[in-house]
């Protein structure tokens, strides 16, 4: 979580107030208003949309696990 932490600390305070806000969301089941996709050819991995920051996490049953958080690029699902 430590590097998670360190990705949201270097966006600028408007992407990481709409970080934590999600991610807060995300946490609460509170999905319904969340850009939710799940990811090609994977069950348990989905992104989430937030302007041009993609948040990627896995979910097993009631545990969800932040991978990666990134702004959009070629690299972004690889």
């Amino acid at each position: 979580m430590d590097h998670i932490k360190k990705v949201i600390d270097k966006f600028p305070e408007r992407d990481r107030k709409r970080v934590k806000a999600t991610l807060r969301k995300l946490y609460l089941g509170e999905v319904s208003t969340l850009d939710i996709k799940k990811l090609k050819g994977r069950e348990d991995i989905f992104r989430i949309r937030i302007g041009n920051i993609r948040v990627i996490y896995q979910q097993k049953g009631s545990v969800i696990v932040i991978l990666t958080i990134g702004r959009r690029n070629d690299t972004t699902y690889n």
